[in-house]
């Protein structure tokens, strides 16, 4: 299991908004594929899978503040998404 960390964006940021996931739970992930929108007062950034297999968990919901380093979500490494 991988988890999606809040990465450091800027020296001064210490926190953003989950302002929208592109992905859901059960869905399949590309290793570097967006995932997750985050808002901070400085920037928006894409947050990326660093692992390809499947979102099993989301942690942190769309409008929570989350700090730099938090889990926000896990990846099943190497997991295939179910058939619809």
């Amino acid at each position: 299991m991988a988890d999606i960390i809040v990465p450091e964006l800027a020296e001064s940021i210490t926190e953003g908004e989950i302002v929208r996931w592109v992905k859901q739970v059960g869905d399949p992930v590309e290793k570097g594929e967006f995932i997750v929108e985050l808002e901070t007062d400085k920037v928006n950034a894409e947050i990326i899978s660093e692992e390809a297999g499947v979102l099993t968990e989301i942690l942190a919901q769309e409008g929570e503040v989350v700090e730099v380093g938090a889990v926000i979500a896990r990846v099943q490494e190497g997991a295939v998404a179910a058939a619809p």
